[in-house]
């Protein structure tokens, strides 16, 4: 279980590439601890850990439902397939630098209204940001 979250600047959606290259949203995955901690809780937390302490935003309810499926590499270097449910909630950015945690290495700010998820996104990623990009436009 994940949750996702579609930050949004009026048009512009932000997008993240990750250590591995592969492009994301800003969230992730739920740890064991947080079985009891509230979804909002965790995507504070995720926001904090994957974009800095600085960056404020209004949360709004989940948007899309998301299903992911990738090969996860593991700490012996072999690989391990994993299929990931997500949550994929929308939030305003109300501001603050952006400085990405030691998983990203990079960031875009892409305008809803060209910006082509096929060109950044595969699997169940891709499908949800144009299901995201369908409802929201």
């Amino acid at each position: 279980m994940a949750v996702k979250v579609f930050l949004r600047d009026g048009t512009k959606l932000l997008i993240t590439k990750d250590r591995f290259g592969a492009w994301d949203l800003p969230g992730g995955r739920l740890r064991e601890m947080d079985f009891l901690t509230s979804l909002e809780e965790v995507v504070a937390r995720k926001v904090k850990e994957e974009l800095g302490e600085f960056v404020t935003y209004k949360l709004a309810m989940p948007t899309v439902f998301m299903r992911h499926e990738r090969d996860e590499i593991l700490s012996d270097g072999g690989s391990e397939k994993r299929r990931i449910f997500a949550l994929g909630y929308e939030a305003e950015y109300l501001g603050g630098d952006i400085k990405l945690g030691q998983n990203h290495e990079l960031y875009e700010w892409v305008d809803v209204n060209d910006f082509i998820p096929e060109n950044y996104f595969t699997g169940g990623w891709l499908s949800g940001v144009k299901e995201y990009l369908l409802k929201t436009k």
